[in-house]
């Protein structure tokens, strides 16, 4: 059995911590900063450490490999995806190199655009125009038939596993990560009666007859923006994602109980507040500069939801350590959250 411990080139630090902590296991454990490329033997154990967004990436460059994924998270807030912290990891692998472990079979999408580019999708395609604030208008097809036309701000195609992130922002259903079906959530649609959808496993969604002002373009899981000019089909993807369960029950599902609750919290939030929080959610700590070019909110609208969202401790902030005159906010430790 082959393991593998894959960090983000961008984190030197994080890098010599792991090297530290597993320094008697380096002889059998190989270290990488890139997959990309890389022979991997059927059966290979990927460790992903870092945030979620290193998972998602990790899982695009090895979805056609017959691997299984660990996600390891240095900072609590940080993983959706993550089993375990960084300080287990030394365990999680003799656990792993004794056999002490189950496979978690986890739903993906393949999307095709414009029958020419084909993505993989972890959480979530959605289609959006190129221009902020401009309308998509678009034709829904189930398995070949009609089902809508529509005009609307956008359309999310989700995994179970991604109904909890920008699908359930929209209005869209929370869905069992074992469950296999697929939502399809209208964004602000000028109808009404266009509602979420749930379709079948061995669905063919496929959305046709796309314009928008300036163009629209399919983002996938948050990293992958690609122009669509006519179309897009989405399936189920095959072979499923297959995530490493160490012991007791998923620990997705006791973070989907955790993000229903801040749903709750988050119900008389403002659009932009929640936009943030996902921006911060998924890019890390930002600061109010890096906000403001990111979510394209306007000045006096980005510091009302800041203000909101410091206010609920659902973000804080302290100096940035080059320049003191900043601030970055970041997601806290529950136990850390304050008003700073």
């Amino acid at each position: 059995m082959e393991i593998i411990v894959k960090i983000s080139g961008r984190s030197t630090a994080l890098r010599r911590e792991v090297e530290e902590i597993l320094r008697e296991k380096l002889g059998r454990v190989c270290i990488y900063e890139s997959l990309t490329g890389l022979e991997l033997e059927k059966g290979s154990i990927i460790v992903v450490v870092g945030d979620d967004k290193d998972v998602l990436q990790t899982l695009h460059t090895v979805s056609e490999r017959n691997v299984e994924v660990l996600a390891v998270s240095r900072d609590a807030t940080r993983g959706f995806l993550s089993q375990i912290m960084i300080d287990e990891l030394p365990d999680a692998l003799d656990r792993i190199e004794r056999g002490q472990f189950s496979t978690e079979n986890i739903m993906a999408l393949e999307v095709r655009i414009d029958d020419q580019n084909s993505a993989i999708a972890v959480n979530e395609a959605a289609l959006f125009s190129q221009i902020s604030a401009t309308l998509v208008e678009y034709s829904l097809y189930i398995d070949g038939e009609l089902l809508w036309r529509d005009l609307a701000d956008g359309l999310i195609i989700s995994t179970p596993l991604g109904s909890s992130g920008y699908s359930l922002s929209a209005g869209g259903p929370l869905i069992h990560h074992a469950a296999r079906s697929i939502a399809v959530v209208p964004v602000n649609s000028i109808d009404m009666t266009r509602r979420p959808l749930i379709v079948g496993e061995n669905s063919t969604i496929s959305v046709e007859s796309v314009s928008s002002k300036g163009g629209a373009e399919v983002i996938i899981d948050g990293l992958l923006r690609i122009p669509v000019e006519e179309g897009l089909t989405v399936k189920m993807y095959e072979p499923p994602i297959k995530f490493i369960r160490l012991n007791g029950p998923s620990p997705i599902f006791s973070k989907i109980e955790k993000k229903i609750h801040l749903a709750e919290v988050l119900l008389d939030t403002p659009p932009s507040a929640k936009l943030i929080l996902k921006t911060i959610e998924y890019e890390g700590p930002l600061t109010y500069s890096q906000l403001l070019k990111k979510t394209m909110l306007p000045e006096r609208t980005l510091r009302h939801a800041l203000n909101i969202l410091v206010s609920k401790r659902l973000l804080a902030r302290r100096p940035l350590t080059r320049d003191a005159r900043q601030k970055i906010y970041y997601i806290p430790e529950s136990s850390q959250a304050s008003e700073t």
